[in-house]
């Protein structure tokens, strides 16, 4: 990370209640755990986000929720870099992922979109690919499955059960990286 006086950290997802339990969603239940760890809520609107400001790990961290649309996310978060001047560098995004099983995280800089829209949003908008992710896993639909309804489908029973550990896991990386940087966050998170 660099020397930006704030950092963001995003979750990604779709505003409204119709996707608030999906599996496309867990990057906001990821920053909503993050700030009910520090006991806040995210309740402030800015730049087309939800977010909060936190001290976290001695840090100035925005927690922000695009409230765009998934294929839009990244121009409410460029707008936030923008304004408060957050190099891409101290910019943590949370997603889903289908390329990784159920719960699984991987935590990657500076990768390509890897087909995820609401990343290949953010790398337009920035112009770059440099932030941190922790791409959270939720699972293939399987080959010729319905990757739209995958991603926009309500946790499976055998996914609630391991949900709260899965996000208390994607929330603990992203206070890892704050705290000890991000090659020593993957290489713990990574070898999970």
């Amino acid at each position: 990370m660099s020397d930006s006086k704030y950092k963001i950290i995003a979750g990604l997802g779709n505003p409204g209640k119709n996707y608030a339990h999906t599996r496309h969603n867990i990057g906001f239940l990821v920053v909503e755990a993050l700030a009910s760890k520090s006991r806040l809520s995210i309740d402030k609107i800015r730049f087309d986000s939800e977010y909060v400001k936190a001290m976290i790990k001695g840090q100035d961290v925005f927690l922000v929720k695009p409230l765009t649309y998934m294929n839009k996310s990244g121009f409410p978060v460029h707008k936030f870099a923008s304004y408060y001047k957050v190099d891409i560098k101290d910019i943590i995004i949370v997603h889903d992922d289908i390329d990784l099983e159920f719960g699984k995280i991987k935590i990657v800089q500076s990768r390509g979109h890897g087909g995820h829209n609401g990343v290949r949003s953010i790398i337009d908008a920035f112009g770059k690919k440099d932030c941190t992710r922790i791409r959270v896993g939720v699972g293939h639909p399987g080959s010729g499955g319905d990757v739209t309804g995958h991603v926009l489908g309500s946790f499976s029973p055998d996914e609630v059960k391991i949900l709260d550990t899965c996000i208390d896991t994607a929330s603990d990386a992203c206070l890892y990286i704050l705290e000890k940087g991000v090659t020593p966050a993957m290489n713990l998170f990574n070898t999970r």
